[in-house]
């Protein structure tokens, strides 16, 4: 189903499906050998939604083995970068709480359990903002199991099309004091004004000294819906129903490192090779270019003191 200006959706459906395929490729890469990353609650939280391709996934009852060569690749390769990309987020809240910033706000926070799962300094505030349906499951679900926050956590149930920065203050935020912006999977998924539109509102709330991190894929200005469509293809036959070409806002758009940097950020990026070398992990390789998004770069940025 195609996106319009009003869709909602949970952690099952939408958008929120591929928030459950993020937290699925966490499960499966902090499980495997030597792992980068730790995160004990993606695999509950993908179990207690229940979509069937994920639970077997991590039941190991799909052989990737017997995929087509080019599935079973970008399979491996989607967990192998979701551990590279969870890594790069982790360590950008460890750099900014490090260095005194005290309130964290995750944007489109899906299934991310950061709140809980990250060893915060104490007096961190972490904010989390998603559609309510997520965050009512995400906060359920995890208090279900005992899982207790490592931060003060206050999760915001607020449409980010909406006016999220009233309801970030009406939840304790202070634009006075510097934050840690995290924006993670998120911009393929607004409309280009709409990510002008949040890097402008993140830069009006932000005080010195604030930090931001995210990502981007140059490759959603001429993104081909038909061959990420015939890449997901050889999946449906086992479950696999996410039809990201129905999902993501193709087309022109502002690059967001220049973006940043127009608005006083202090802006570095670095390619998804950068990363995997960076720690100490193969980079993988594809038997094909047909990767619809391409390259992924990730922006870590400082607002000036």
């Amino acid at each position: 189903m195609a996106r319009t200006a009003d869709d909602s959706w949970d952690p099952a459906s939408s958008v929120g499906a591929t928030a459950t395929m993020v937290a699925a490729g966490r499960a499966v890469a902090s499980a495997g050998p030597d792992p980068l990353i730790n995160d004990p609650y993606a695999e509950p939280l993908v179990r207690a939604v229940g979509l069937d391709f994920f639970v077997k996934l991590l039941d190991g009852e799909l052989d990737l083995t017997r995929f087509p060569d080019s599935s079973a690749e970008r399979a491996q390769a989607m967990i192998d970068g979701m551990a590279v990309r969870t890594k790069f987020f982790d360590d950008c809240c460890a750099a900014a709480t490090t260095a005194g910033v005290a309130q964290v706000v995750i944007l489109a926070s899906g299934l991310d359990a950061r709140a809980y799962r990250l060893p915060w300094p104490p007096g961190t505030v972490v904010y989390e903002l998603d559609q309510p349906d997520v965050i009512e499951f995400k906060t359920r679900t995890l208090r279900d199991i005992g899982a207790e926050p490592t931060a003060t956590h206050r999760p915001v149930a607020v449409d980010l099309r909406g006016d999220w920065p009233t309801a970030l203050r009406e939840a304790g935020f202070s634009p006075a004091q510097p934050t840690a912006w995290l924006a993670e999977g998120l911009l393929i998924y607004l409309p280009p004004e709409a990510q002008d539109g949040l890097f402008d509102q993140i830069t009006e709330l932000s005080a010195p000294g604030s930090t931001i991190a995210t990502e981007y894929a140059p490759g959603i200005v001429d993104f081909d819906a038909g061959k990420a469509t015939a890449l997901s293809e050889p999946l449906r036959e086992h479950g696999f129903d996410i039809d990201m070409s129905s999902l993501v806002y193709a087309g022109a758009r502002n690059q967001v490192m220049g973006y940043l940097g127009d608005k006083g950020w202090q802006v570095s990026g670095a390619p998804r090779e950068e990363l995997f070398t960076r720690y100490g992990r193969a980079l993988p390789v594809m038997s094909d270019d047909t990767d619809p998004l391409g390259e992924i770069i990730y922006v870590s940025a400082t607002l000036a003191r």
